[in-house]
């Protein structure tokens, strides 16, 4: 019972790693280590059969079975280990050595029927557990010769890389290494469990499956790089990089080695920061895109030597996956000095018209800008009750929009430059107000209301006939959409067009804010300031049926800078 435990148990760890790794198969995998793990099961199962059916002729039949794999496996594992290290085997000794080992099993062939491999092979029942009675042919001595060959020269392999070739990584060195000496044990010191019904065979093949897995996983990193690398060799002149999670380096091809001399220098596996010079440029450039994954596209420069021209790389890092898992980064090298030559001759011819061009049109912006907060000006000169109204709505504006870009809201530069630019154009339709209507040092009646509700949809017209010429749209769409809409309400109760929602441009709700907590704090004829909290406890409670309630974080993470600031407008008044 216990023996059929043990060899079941072997037979599923050996069943379940072989589908394991033929999950993890990619098509550059080693052909002799596939063939390991399709042989091992089958060994395994051979030996489960042996014990679980105890009878002669079966026995013999299954252990033919069994030294299929133990006369394949040296080869394949010793095939699979110059692969590995990149070791080219020339095609006479690969065959050569195959049919020594196919002539081996064909010895086995003979067992039952000749002395040649066994003498004898019998099976006996020696207390609770089965034991197999094995008197070795000569045969057999020509099957551990080539055992122990195919061993030493693994290790010499392994041995041999591990000291010269640096592009071979060290760890699938150690995990090749770990199989060979429980092999050995497996096959010239196995005989003494053996004696007590307990193959060592099985544990040793489910242990090399296992270190064989673990090889195939790091394969995956070092098999994309290599399919990527060989791409970009056959596109043309691109280098190309590729470092693991860790900072480690796992390989480049020959153009980048030209551009950057140093990663001759570097070992595969060893962290790139091992080598100083690559701290300063591949370690640098990948610490860079971390912090900014946009910012993975630039240009290095490399100080020529000795009399040798500077050369400019444009460099692109990319992060490396395997499938969908992020496993490092990978970086390209283009040469681009000639491009960069080209540029940079088209900048010097260019340069003084650009200036020129970029004085004067600063000049006319200046003169726009002057004028638009001109004619706001003047029209605030007119309402007796808002002295100072645009210049605090302005920076109220522009403390809320800084507000959500520190919250993580995607607002271009472009859009919050326009909208605080905009927002002293807000009333600019109150030009059109009667001065009985706007200067009244009062509450407005409701006709009287109805008439300053105009200044809305009259202020969006002005505005759109002042920048109708202008090539900025973005500003002018902004712009007119602050004054027409900066009275809607979310709940549709607003004016001039009852909009509700989405429905209110993004720039008039931010507008509508800062207007209305203006209003609050701020002393106007018909009223006193109101205190911050007061202020405050109004515009949260109008979150919702007024404001845009998902810019109710924003207002309270701005609440304090706001107040900060109408503190000191209230000292200053």
């Amino acid at each position: 019972m216990v023996q059929l435990i043990y060899y079941s148990a072997l037979f599923v760890l050996s069943l379940l790693l072989s589908l394991l790794y033929v999950c993890l198969w990619r098509r550059q995998f080693d052909v002799h280590m596939t063939a390991v793990f399709l042989l091992l099961p089958i060994s395994n199962l051979a030996y489960l059969l042996i014990y679980a059916n105890p009878d002669s002729v079966a026995v013999t039949a299954l252990m033919k079975v069994v030294y299929l794999c133990g006369c394949l496996l040296p080869w394949l594992a010793m095939m699979c280990v110059m692969g590995l290290c990149r070791i080219r085997v020339s095609r006479l000794v690969r065959m050569g050595s195959l049919l020594v080992s196919t002539a081996v099993f064909c010895t086995v062939l003979t067992v039952g029927h000749s002395p040649l491999f066994y003498r004898s092979l019998e099976i006996e029942r020696v207390g609770d557990a089965w034991v197999m009675i094995k008197r070795y042919g000569p045969a057999h001595v020509l099957h551990y010769i080539c055992v122990v060959l195919y061993l030493a020269a693994s290790l010499a392999a392994i041995l041999y890389s591990y000291r010269k070739k640096k592009q071979v990584s060290r760890r699938i060195l150690l995990l090749l290494f770990m199989p060979i000496p429980v092999s050995t044990m497996g096959y010239f010191a196995g005989h003494r469990l053996a004696g007590l019904g307990f193959e060592f065979m099985p544990v040793s093949y489910v242990f090399s499956q296992l270190l064989y897995l673990l090889i195939a996983q790091r394969m995956v990193l070092y098999n994309v790089s290599e399919m990527v690398i060989e791409s970009m060799v056959q596109a043309g002149e691109t280098g190309f990089i590729t470092v693991d999670a860790k900072g480690r380096y796992l390989g480049s091809n020959g153009s980048a080695k030209r551009f950057l001399p140093a990663l001759r220098n570097l070992t595969v596996d060893r962290p790139v920061a091992d080598e100083p010079a690559m701290r300063q440029t591949v370690l640098a450039w990948i610490e860079r895109f971390r912090k900014d994954p946009t910012d993975d596209k630039f240009l290095y420069t490399r100080v020529g030597t000795d009399g040798e021209e500077d050369r400019i790389y444009a460099i692109d890092v990319n992060d490396l996956y395997d499938g969908r898992r992020r496993c490092g980064c990978q970086i390209f090298l283009q040469d681009d000095t000639e491009k960069q030559k080209y540029i940079r001759l088209l900048d010097r011819y260019n340069s003084d018209l650009q200036a020129e061009v970029a004085a004067k049109t600063e000049r006319i912006v200046v003169m726009h800008d002057r004028l638009i907060l001109g004619m706001a000006a003047m029209v605030e000169s007119r309402d007796n009750s808002t002295g100072g109204h645009i210049r605090r709505t302005s920076e109220g504006v522009r403390i809320l929009v800084e507000t959500m870009r520190a919250d993580g809201a995607e607002l271009s530069d472009a859009f919050c430059k326009n909208l605080i630019k905009a927002a002293p154009m807000h009333d600019l339709g109150k030009i059109a107000v009667d001065d009985a209507v706007l200067r009244k040092p009062g509450r407005f009646t409701p006709e009287e209301f109805e008439k300053m509700k105009a200044h809305a949809a009259e202020g969006a017209r002005i505005v759109h006939e002042i920048l109708q010429d202008t090539d900025d749209e973005d500003f002018r769409r902004i712009a007119e959409n602050v004054a027409h809409y900066h009275h809607e309400r979310m709940d549709g109760s607003g004016y001039p067009d009852g909009l509700r929602g989405d429905e209110i441009p993004l720039e008039a709700r931010i507008m509508a804010i800062a207007d209305v907590y203006d209003a609050l704090v701020s002393k106007r004829v018909y009223k006193e300031s109101f205190s911050f909290e007061k202020a405050d406890r109004i515009i949260l409670e109008g979150m919702g049926p007024q404001f845009d309630p998902s810019l109710r974080e924003t207002y309270e993470h701005a609440r304090p800078k706001l107040e900060e600031y109408y503190t000191r407008e209230r000292a200053r008044a």
